[in-house]
């Protein structure tokens, strides 16, 4: 079975120019980013580092700050992130670019960790939406990669249906959690039933979604934009994402699934998955006789 990730780089996240720092520099004539401007989590800019003559680590700023401020002139240094698109507005750099230090560079990564982003398309799948752009988890869960390297995290649309009245377990998953890859992150719940969910992706979670705790029926009425779970610094982006589907990988994953669910039923409801019919709200509520533990032994994987 073909997978995701057809090409080199991330796929799908927002940002508004691809030139690396390296490049915007001057160091490098073309490189473009493919890290989402994580810059201290790239292996290129580790490698362009140590090719520079200094040990490139986390806790020390990567040289390309250094060249900015030879570059720039201390009165009128430009911010990174209108280097890179970030931000349109000009803006002066006031912390010698010495980002980690910087209230307005966590002041931009709060505000995005608060907000969802732009409206994503979608396309029906034997029913169910399925948001473009996103990538997708055997266990019905998506992740969305965002500026700064960030993940956000959600389930999709066609477990929400399956368990209609599912509410998360707030308990089971808190900032500075550590969730990994195919191991059970969190859980959720439906009358007296629950059951564990895989992570979708390997990293810290940085936020959790406290209108989805207050109102689980956010997961359900928009599980793609205002119902995301998890905001999540990946260890890795390019490495996290490998084996999750994307595009049309998640497409022909999306149509497998609905035709298992339709065979769950009996040979007669099989034919009606390539109608495009509207699924119900609740499956597991209208067919209780199927069994929790089977759905979700099949669905989510645990």
């Amino acid at each position: 079975m073909k997978t995701m990730i057809e090409k080199k780089g991330i796929q799908g996240f927002q940002i508004i120019e691809d030139e690396c720092i390296w490049m915007k520099a001057g160091i490098v004539n073309l490189h473009t980013c493919n890290n989402a401007y994580d810059c201290f989590d790239c292996k290129f800019d580790k490698a362009m580092t140590k090719a520079m003559g200094k040990k490139a680590t986390i806790e020390s700023a990567s040289n390309w700050s250094a060249y900015f401020k030879k570059k720039y002139d201390g009165a009128s240094r430009p911010c990174r992130h209108v280097l890179t698109g970030r931000i349109r507005q000009p803006k002066i750099c006031t912390h010698n670019y010495e980002c980690l230090d910087c209230a307005f560079d966590q002041m931009l990564d709060d505000i995005e960790m608060s907000q969802t982003q732009s409206m994503p398309e979608y396309v029906n799948v034997s029913g169910f939406d399925l948001a473009k752009d996103y990538y997708y988890h055997d266990g019905h869960t998506w992740v969305r990669i965002e500026n700064g390297g960030m993940a956000r995290v959600g389930f999709d649309a066609f477990i929400m249906k399956l368990f209609g009245k599912a509410f998360f377990l707030p308990e089971s998953m808190n900032i500075g959690s550590h969730m990994e890859k195919g191991e059970p992150g969190w859980a959720i719940a439906q009358d007296k039933h629950s059951a564990k969910v895989l992570s979708p992706i390997s990293g810290t979670v940085l936020s959790v979604n406290q209108r989805v705790k207050d109102n689980p029926g956010l997961m359900h009425d928009d599980p793609y934009q205002e119902g995301w779970l998890f905001i999540v610094e990946p260890e890795a982006p390019l490495k996290s994402l490998k084996k999750l589907r994307y595009g049309d990988a998640g497409i022909r994953w999306m149509e497998k699934e609905n035709l298992k669910l339709m065979n769950m039923m009996g040979p007669e409801y099989a034919n009606l998955a390539a109608t495009g019919g509207e699924p119900v709200n609740d499956f597991y509520g209208c067919n209780p006789e199927i069994g929790w533990d089977k759905l979700v032994h099949t669905f989510l994987r645990t």
